[in-house]
């Protein structure tokens, strides 16, 4: 057991494990109703930094929420392999061509970085980028393709066909030079030129010798067929927010190639959904992330309506305290970022997650205590609810007995396996009882 810290231990009614839950009255009210009806899909949106980009914590909340609530897809994936990074088990993407990348922690560029907060383009086509789901639970009935202001880019494919084309060829022999033959006359008797038997067989003069095997394409032809392999491409529909392709049966494998009319290819995301109601929750991260990071690029927030999100996971602060930033400008990128969802008319509800436990170069982190103090001090005012991730982890106090039992990695910053696994678990069941007080 995790010894808590004594900071942000505030009450709550119900003795909640979510600071100021009454914000999340609205989920809780869909989530309840779909329970009783069972005909929508919920979606959640979890954006943070390393803590998330690996889907190590997240896929532990998405197998648990979609077991109690129902598996209504996979959600947003990207193609981490093609930007040489890592990324989640669950799907594996491979290509034909190199991509080039980029990342919304680099300086400020004219790229298109947009909702997965990392982006791939190329300027010439050729390409085909096959996608492999696989964990069986998260087979597809559709996939959504996001790109800088919807732009018809990429066609996709589930097979391919072979195409044959009939044609002719040189009909080609074998002479076995004999004693006395020169070039002139063998190349008489086949109606070629001497120029044409020298280059074909690599010739440097005109000099033979009796027992060699020259090779000569004759002026008489023969039938040839041709066979090539080519993809079928899907019938594609398109709505305000994405191009998408609807399966009646399961998907595990598809790929995709380039839209013939298009000359550039930007992707930002793609998004795997089920024919069935239940939860898609969807994990956006980036290493070395930060809110200053995300609000750099105003294609992020325009894309996360693609998501539809009724939830909102925020899991930011680790790069903030790298930086030594004060706690009062880390809220004030967060305000920004809040601002920036709001400003695309998206009125989910919002939880603050707040940073873990770390050391800060081998001593104390003292930031993300005091970001965790202001932020459930802002939560009802801001009007967000907040997971007090730091607090549950045992805080500064608590970090050598996360060492101990494994929880953390050897650099006291990132997490491992088994100890995002465990967040991902805490964080469930947090929302779970929140979700409980509201139906009580």
């Amino acid at each position: 057991m995790i010894q808590k810290a004594d900071t942000a231990s505030i009450e709550t009614p119900f003795d909640d494990p979510i600071y100021n839950a009454k914000a999340l009255d609205v989920f809780f009210k869909q989530l309840k109703e779909n329970e009783s009806h069972k005909n929508e899909k919920i979606n959640i949106v979890h954006i943070g930094d390393s803590h998330i980009q690996g889907d190590l914590m997240t896929n532990e909340i998405r197998k648990r929420l979609q077991y109690q609530f129902g598996n209504a897809g996979r959600g947003l994936v990207f193609p981490y392999q093609l930007a040489k990074t890592n990324g989640s088990y669950n799907e594996r993407f491979k290509s034909n061509r190199t991509w080039e990348s980029y990342r919304n922690i680099l300086p400020h560029k004219n790229n298109p970085v947009g909702l997965s907060g990392i982006a791939l383009w190329r300027n010439s086509g050729g390409f085909v980028i096959e996608m492999n789901v696989k964990d069986v639970a998260y087979k597809f009935n559709t996939i959504k393709i996001i790109t800088p202001q919807n732009k018809n880019m990429f066609d996709l494919a589930v097979s391919s066909k072979i195409n044959s084309i009939q044609t002719t060829e040189r009909k080609v022999i074998t002479h076995k030079i004999k004693k006395g033959e020169v070039l002139g006359t063998i190349a008489d008797k086949y109606n070629v030129s001497v120029a044409e038997i020298k280059r074909e067989n690599n010739l440097k003069s005109t000099n033979i010798r009796a027992g060699r095997t020259l090779r000569i394409s004759t002026n008489e032809t023969r039938p040839k067929t041709i066979s090539m392999s080519e993809f079928v491409s899907l019938d594609i529909q398109a709505d305000s927010f994405s191009h998408y392709y609807n399966s009646k049966g399961p998907l595990s494998r598809i790929f995709l190639i380039p839209n013939k009319e298009a000359s550039d290819f930007e992707l930002n995301g793609l998004v795997l959904e089920k024919d069935a109601p239940g939860i898609i929750y969807s994990g956006i991260g980036v290493n070395g992330a930060k809110y200053s990071d995300y609000n750099k690029y105003p294609l992020f927030f325009e894309q996360l309506k693609a998501l539809h999100p009724d939830l909102l996971v925020f899991s930011l602060g680790t790069n903030e305290s790298y930086d030594k930033m004060e706690s009062g400008k880390y809220i004030r990128e967060l305000r920004e970022f809040i601002s920036n969802v709001r400003a695309q008319k998206i009125d989910a509800p919002i939880i603050i997650m707040t940073p873990p436990p770390s050391l800060l170069r081998r001593k104390p982190n003292t930031y993300i205590q005091d970001y965790t103090k202001d932020i459930i001090e802002s939560a009802k005012k801001e009007g967000f609810a907040v997971w007090d991730l730091y607090d549950e982890f045992g805080g500064m106090s608590g970090i050598q007995e996360l060492k101990t039992q494994g929880l953390i990695g050897p650099d006291w910053v990132h997490y491992s396996k088994k100890g995002y696994e465990k967040q991902g678990k805490m964080f469930t069941e947090a929302l779970v009882k929140a979700y409980d007080n509201y139906k009580n």
